[in-house]
């Protein structure tokens, strides 16, 4: 089963394992994955095998990555959807772009692209995201788009044998209409994996 959703120059889709070579390409950059706890990639073996375990994570209900595909340039990124709670009705996105496509537009995009997934077709209420205190680029990014910052975690996330504070920001269903991204043009095809959906919108 498929999924789509399409805006003006990007579209969400599920990673295939021809996109490998090209999520190697921009993921094998220290810069991109600096603030992450995985990477930077080794070789492109690294792309294959994340590539391969996403089935299993979405039937499990587990992580919805979707790789983000760009109508000139392919695939420039990956954007998920993970630490779900289906009866909060919440979930955390994340998100990383090949460095050439920082500062483009892309990243508004694919946050209203998945925000309208969230909202309106999985029924979601809440979307979190994290930002680490030392990239305020990502947290100016995320206050840009109508996510509003709500403190520090401390100790929160472990990057190997490092545990690093995180800010936490949010956007809740009721804000999207105020923000950005409410007026970024959607589709979506295909239907969204059950696992996921925490209610039917009315």
């Amino acid at each position: 089963m498929s999924l789509r959703a399409t805006g003006p120059t990007l579209t969400l889709r599920y990673a295939e394992p021809a996109d490998a070579e090209a999520l190697f390409a921009h993921a094998r950059d220290p810069e991109v994955t600096r603030f992450f706890s995985w990477g930077p990639h080794r070789g492109v073996e690294d792309a294959h095998a994340y590539i391969a375990r996403l089935p299993a994570e979405r039937e499990a209900g587990r992580q919805l990555d979707l790789l983000i595909d760009h109508r000139e340039h392919g695939p420039i990124g990956v954007i998920g959807l993970g630490e779900w709670s289906l009866r909060d009705r919440r979930a955390v996105v994340g998100t990383w772009f090949g460095r050439a496509h920082w500062g483009t537009g892309a990243n508004t995009e694919a946050k209203a692209l998945v925000a309208r997934l969230a909202f309106d077709a999985l029924g979601l209420e809440r979307i979190g995201a994290y930002a680490a205190p030392a990239n305020p680029r990502s947290q100016r990014a995320l206050a840009k788009l109508g996510f509003v910052a709500e403190g520090t975690l401390r100790a929160y996330h472990r990057h190997g044998d490092q545990v690093h504070d995180v800010r936490v920001f949010s956007l809740l269903r009721a804000d999207l209409a105020g923000t950005p991204l409410a007026a970024i043009a959607w589709s979506l095809d295909g239907e969204p994996p059950p696992a996921f959906v925490s209610a039917r919108p009315t």
